[in-house]
């Protein structure tokens, strides 16, 4: 078991870690995509073990159910259970998101995740970690075909 700092939501049984520094983010960015239709599994801290192949997120007891919305304070919501986490998404400034990612994998307990960046103010934000979360459910985050096909029309476009 590994309790790490990181907010988690989730979407059709799979999650993701956002993950960040104090005031980087995590919270604003979870409840905008809850407010999208994901569901949240923890805030701030998450509670991660191993199960077979599979890494799990959890909240820890004391703040099941709670998100901090800042200017409003902790605010309940109905939580999602224990759910695998098939993504990790780290909360970065605008100008460290790179416009064409090469896969990156993060391991948390022996289990392979892939891994991106993201800057979490941006208006896009929620819209584009629930769309890597539904295709890192399907494997398919960093589909090689698709990506070849978008970095030829970027450079030949």
């Amino acid at each position: 078991m590994l309790t790490i700092h990181a907010s988690c939501v989730a979407f059709t049984g799979a999650a993701v870690l956002l993950r960040g520094p104090s005031g980087s983010g995590k919270s604003d960015l979870a409840f905008r995509m809850i407010e999208a239709g994901c569901r949240l599994v923890a805030d701030d801290r998450t509670i991660l073990t191993r199960d077979d192949a599979r890494l799990i997120a959890a909240a820890p007891e004391t703040i099941r159910g709670l998100i901090e919305i800042r200017g409003l304070g902790p605010v309940e919501m109905i939580p999602a259970a224990a759910t695998p986490v098939v993504l990790v998404i780290d909360l970065v400034p605008q100008d460290e998101v790179p416009r064409l990612p090469d896969p990156q994998h993060e391991t948390l307990l022996g289990i392979d995740l892939p891994c991106l960046k993201l800057a979490p103010f941006t208006a896009s934000a929620a819209a584009v970690a629930r769309l890597a979360l539904m295709r890192a459910a399907t494997g398919r985050l960093f589909e090689p075909a698709e990506a070849r096909a978008l970095q030829r029309d970027v450079h030949h476009g």
